[in-house]
């Protein structure tokens, strides 16, 4: 079978070369697999092929967030193919007002119609009952230089969202597809939600990830195949994302009188020791970051918060009378982000003279804490990284990952993210994808969704 699948890319143009190492890692040492589970391994060797195929497909279809027909066409071809895996699909649509594109939702083995409380009657034989966590769009919108899938040489493509995240939709749709080759999905209870809005989620976010969570709900472990950061490592935790909006005014004059008590420090000196005194206090805690992305100031100044965008005027002679600061705050656990900002408001209240400053927190996306039953995933997915001979795999640093969809249900269900392609770039022109380890990821997720589908 090794050999069927190296001569089945040669003709698409694709050689593994000097890069067969993992390949045979995960075919050998394979006698702790069942027969029923190297079946699925040999499906999946085979129909690589088709899977690159299906990348290209999807890669050369520009889905940037908000273009809407682009997100929709790449979720009609991830729809067909997941009804080749007898799923039952059907697109979820947004308000027009939020201006984006919808969802697409794939299920088999009970109606992801129900709601919560209908499902939760439901119960599975013996598994448990999954929610696969994907995404159809890409940061790359039409206006932007094009770049479609393109080989970079033997075993590295490159292509918009190549990795981020349709490299992580074709794991996870071609891992289903060898499981139901085998009838191996026949008990299984599985609900695979691919959003069209990750990347910039529409406002209000009730609205944008309302059914996304009411869906979770019916579940009870999370798989995101959002890219994976090495081959033995996955996410248990993924840091969360809020904002933060500082308003400072301040009495104005000319400045020769800056620092006097009558005309006190003005509000560029005010912003300026209010974040500084942020770096000081904050900067060393572990998972909290939190990054000024607008400082705007000067006797004359307009933001607008809708474009975050702004002017100013600054005469030197006349003291600031007016500055806006945005930044974002990123945390680890709600906990975590509760006892930043109040450090934060803290140092805010202390005003210099003649200043007044206040500063308005807005929740984004929650994260994904890590928990006792995340772990219990990691270990039933490090035991099949063991059977398969590649090696432990082990729980990733939450620190080198943003926040993610996953994190939207991590308080309702277990949850794991970091299942899908590995490759460099993401987000950025040139976004490639080591298709040379493809194959070992595929496989790890087709047996992670059947151990725990059991």
């Amino acid at each position: 079978m090794k050999k069927i699948f190296l001569i089945s890319l040669a003709i698409i143009g694709l050689s593994m070369g000097a890069n067969q190492t993992l390949i045979a890692q995960t075919t050998k040492a394979t006698t702790t697999l069942s027969k029923e589970e190297q079946k699925v391994m040999d499906y999946i060797d085979a129909n690589m092929p088709r899977a690159i195929a299906l990348l290209k497909e999807s890669v050369d279809i520009n889905s940037g967030t908000l273009n809407i027909e682009g997100v929709k066409k790449v979720g009609a071809i991830f729809a067909r193919e997941f009804e080749k895996a007898n799923f039952k699909t059907k697109w979820v649509p947004m308000p027009d007002s939020l201006r984006r594109a919808g969802h697409l939702v794939a299920s088999i083995g009970f109606n992801a119609d129900q709601n919560a409380a209908a499902s939760s009657k439901t119960k599975t034989k013996k598994g448990k009952k999954l929610f696969l966590i994907g995404h159809l769009d890409t940061v790359f919108e039409p206006d932007m230089p094009a770049n479609p899938f393109t080989m970079l040489n033997d075993s590295t493509a490159t292509g918009q969202g190549v990795t981020d995240m349709k490299g992580g939709d074709v794991v996870m749709i071609i891992a289903l597809q060898a499981l139901q080759s085998q009838g191996l999905l026949k008990d299984a209870n599985i609900i695979a939600y691919l959003t069209g809005d990750e990347e910039h989620a529409g406002y209000p976010r009730e609205v944008s990830r309302g059914d996304f969570i009411e869906t979770a709900k019916q579940t009870e472990i999370a798989l995101a195949f959002e890219g994976a950061n090495g081959l033995n490592s996955v996410a248990t935790a993924r840091r969360g994302a809020s904002g933060w909006l500082l308003n400072v005014k301040a009495k104005t004059g000319h400045s020769s009188g800056v620092f006097t008590p009558y005309a006190g420090y003005g509000a560029i000196y005010e912003a300026a020791r209010i974040v500084n005194e942020f770096r000081v206090q904050l900067s060393t805690e572990k998972y909290l970051t939190f990054n000024p992305g607008v400082f705007i100031g000067g006797s004359e100044m307009n933001y607008d918060e809708t474009k975050a965008t702004g002017t100013a005027i600054g005469k030197t002679n006349i003291i600031s009378p007016e500055v806006t600061v945005t930044g974002d705050l990123r945390f680890l656990t709600e906990e975590q982000k509760i006892n930043a900002r109040k450090k934060m408001q803290a140092i805010v209240d202390n005003s210099l003279a003649g200043t007044k400053a206040t500063i308005h927190f807005e929740d984004g996306i929650p994260s994904m804490a890590p928990t006792e039953g995340n772990n219990q995933v990691l270990s039933i997915i490090n035991s099949i990284s063991m059977d398969m001979g590649a090696g432990a795999t082990i729980a990733g640093d939450p620190g080198s990952r943003g926040a993610g969809d996953i994190s939207y249900v991590a308080a309702y269900v277990d949850c794991i993210d970091g299942l899908g392609a590995l490759g460099r770039g993401a987000h950025a022109p040139g976004e490639t994808i080591h298709l040379n380890q493809l194959p070992f990821l595929i496989k790890r997720a087709a047996l992670t969704i059947y151990r725990l589908s059991r």
